[in-house]
């Protein structure tokens, strides 16, 4: 009878374990099927997240780029609405596209009294980037001349040359600003013009900027100013010059 009574408590304390044992199986699974939902839609709500600043941003930066405006030249707006309708009715164009306009504006100046000065080409050089706002190229000699006592390689000028926003901005203050300054100033001569609709000017001092400080100036220097248009004639470049507000003498 203790021999019966031993086995059956043995099965039934094996059958507890295995009950036990399925029972933790069946909860360890319950916790993964929840923890698997838990994290899917925990990747879910990151997906909808990200897509919804995604959204924002792309609806901020289309607000930002119709609320910016773009930056124009008040003598490229004056060209654009007035001078390309005068120059068409006065020449006859019959496509927009023919009607002159400027290209480039050249600034240069000759250095071959300081060409052996170092500190004075740079300090030339400083006063033509505060006037023009671009950084000028030093120009070199291209062959030796004993008379002038020039050597090739020699630096011997400066020149900048102006495009796009920075050359309408230098045209209306050279014209608003610095041409009032010179003086008895009377206008620009009006044959100045090289044959192919390009107009040439020099300037005798570098004190008609306003950037140009008197008490820091080492040397009185002048400059050139080439204007450079697609004219086909002289004729069609002194009216375009003109009526962009280039004051030429009568």
């Amino acid at each position: 009878m203790a021999t019966k009574k031993a086995d059956t408590e043995k099965v039934e304390s094996a059958e507890k374990q295995e009950k036990a044992a399925k029972a933790t199986k069946t909860t360890k699974t319950a916790k993964t099927v929840k923890t698997e939902k838990a994290e899917k839609v925990e990747k879910v709500e990151k997906v909808e997240k990200t897509e919804a600043t995604e959204a924002a941003k792309a609806s901020k930066a289309k607000k930002t780029v119709k609320t910016e405006k773009v930056y124009k030249s008040r003598v490229q707006e004056h060209y654009e609405k007035e001078v390309v309708p005068a120059l068409i009715k006065q020449f006859g164009y019959k496509n927009p596209m023919q009607v002159p306009k400027l290209v480039k504006i050249v600034v240069s100046s000759g250095l071959g009294d300081i060409k052996d000065n170092a500190k004075s080409i740079q300090i030339a050089q400083n006063e033509m980037k505060l006037i023009t706002g671009q950084q000028p190229v030093l120009r070199k000699a291209k062959k030796s001349v004993a008379n002038f006592k020039v050597r090739e390689g020699m630096t011997i000028g400066l020149k900048v040359t102006l495009r796009g926003k920075m050359m309408f901005d230098f045209y209306d203050k050279f014209v608003s600003i610095a041409l009032p300054r010179v003086r008895d100033f009377r206008g620009l001569s009006a044959d100045s013009f090289d044959g192919k609709g390009n107009y040439c000017t020099g300037m005798k001092e570098q004190l008609i900027f306003p950037e140009i400080q008197y008490d820091q100036v080492e040397k009185i220097r002048g400059m050139d100013i080439c204007f450079v248009t697609t004219a086909k004639t002289d004729e069609e470049a002194r009216e375009l010059l003109r009526a962009m507000g280039l004051p030429f003498k009568r």
